[in-house]
């Protein structure tokens, strides 16, 4: 399985989740993306748009200003 690193710092909501959807819409099932965002509202925008589209939010975790959010593709 691959693992595929997004950057969205600098972008406000929605775009960070935008862009991570369609990302997520170009891996394998069970490849993992790894999203990089500062804007503080994508800390519950990752959790519900992971809810509502069946994939796995693995992680989340803020380092030097950073929000990482780690999410398992599920294709079904």
């Amino acid at each position: 399985m691959t693992r595929k690193i997004l950057d969205t710092t600098g972008l406000m909501c929605p775009l960070p989740v935008l862009k991570a959807r369609k990302e997520l819409g170009k891996l394998q099932d069970g490849s993992t993306l790894e999203v990089k965002s500062t804007d503080p509202a994508s800390i519950m925008d990752f959790g519900v748009f992971c809810e509502d589209s069946g994939h796995e939010l693995l992680e989340q975790y803020e380092g030097d200003g950073i929000l990482t959010f780690v999410i398992r593709c599920k294709k079904s």
